[in-house]
């Protein structure tokens, strides 16, 4: 399950927009909202986010394949 808060707080911490990360990743920015609400995002564009974003293995995975809290 994804942590949308973290995902959005890291591209604001880098000075980003959702427009602006949608052009440099290739995902479109009506998909990319979409997938900022569902969460679901696939392998590919987790890993252009991660580059984008230069993410650290713990920051993706925290971020991407963060565990669900009941």
């Amino acid at each position: 399950m994804t942590d949308i808060s973290a995902l959005r707080k890291c591209i604001e911490e880098k000075g980003m927009s959702i427009t602006f990360v949608a052009e440099r990743t290739g995902i479109l920015r009506e998909t990319l909202y979409n997938r900022m609400k569902t969460g679901d995002f696939k392998i590919s564009e987790i890993s252009a986010l991660s580059q984008l974003l230069n993410l650290s293995r713990d920051e993706r995975d925290t971020i991407f394949f963060a565990m669900k809290r009941e």
